[in-house]
């Protein structure tokens, strides 16, 4: 069954299509549909992108700190917070050295997550997290990130110990299971934030289909009743559920925060 394209997604393809093509076809790749190569969750993700982009250049001229807005403070408390709930604090309690250093690229991808996760409360958008493509490379990154982090901490040798466990004649024990276990953790990244953003959109859509469906049908013998009475319930009903998708889509990107700090912790720690 062919993808139903989302407007952007059309748009993009008009304008890039060809050039996606020619680049998939470079690299020997059969693009699903040749007419619209860019798939929803591409389009979405380079949407995210553009979305990011003008906000912070919105945002940067109007940084002050003698007066700051709301916005500003808002984007300050994803940072840092008196709860130390924020990306620098995570990183801090987690990691016993330079912990600030890693905050561009750890902050950058729970950023993008957040942004990711959030843009299908506007109608016409919708989260490319939604998609297991766009988590899985969120988590190879991660992966790849920690794992540089470890290397560049210990050295080849040095953190290939941390695989093998603390008593080294159970090494050629404890290190496959290391790393199966290491493995895993893009499956566990993956899975967590697809399937939760997922069913956040599923069940809004469900909800707002089994509501719209008899406000249509009893509005067209009880107009009053129809777009009065039930209307009331179509219109407020899937808005709670967009409050309950907005705390989904914070708490998965809080969640890529935190887990991404402890392994980066674990990975350069000298206590093993």
């Amino acid at each position: 069954m062919p993808e139903h394209l989302n407007w952007f997604t059309v748009l993009l393809n008009k304008w890039f299509g060809g050039v996606a093509l020619a680049f998939l076809s470079a690299l020997h790749i059969h693009a699903n549909d040749p007419v619209n190569p860019i798939p929803n969750f591409v389009a979405m993700s380079f949407a995210v992108f553009l979305v990011a982009v003008v906000f912070f250049l919105w945002l940067r001229p109007r940084i002050s700190v003698d007066n700051p807005g709301a916005v500003q403070q808002v984007m300050e408390g994803l940072i840092t917070n008196s709860q130390g709930l924020g990306i620098r604090d995570l990183l801090e309690d987690n990691i016993e050295h330079g912990a600030r250093s890693y905050l561009p690229v750890v902050g950058a991808v729970s950023i993008f997550i957040l942004f990711a996760n959030a843009i299908s409360l506007i109608p016409v958008f919708e989260s490319p997290t939604g998609h297991p493509s766009v988590p899985l490379a969120c988590a190879i990154v991660t992966f790849l990130y920690y794992n540089f982090a470890g290397l560049k901490s210990h050295g080849p040798v040095g953190y290939a110990k941390h695989f093998g466990g603390p008593v080294w004649w159970l090494a050629w024990l404890m290190f496959p299971v290391e790393i199966i276990s290491h493995t895993a953790r893009l499956l566990s990244l993956t899975v967590r934030l697809w399937a939760n953003i997922f069913a956040s959109e599923l069940i809004y859509t469900i909800f707002l289909g089994l509501l719209l469906a008899p406000t249509v049908a009893v509005s067209q013998h009880h107009a009053v009743l129809g777009w009065g009475v039930l209307g009331i319930f179509a219109a407020t009903i899937p808005s709670l559920f967009m409050v309950l998708h907005l705390f989904v889509a914070v708490v998965q990107a809080f969640v890529f925060t935190i887990l991404p700090a402890l392994y980066i912790g674990m990975a350069t720690s000298h206590d093993h």
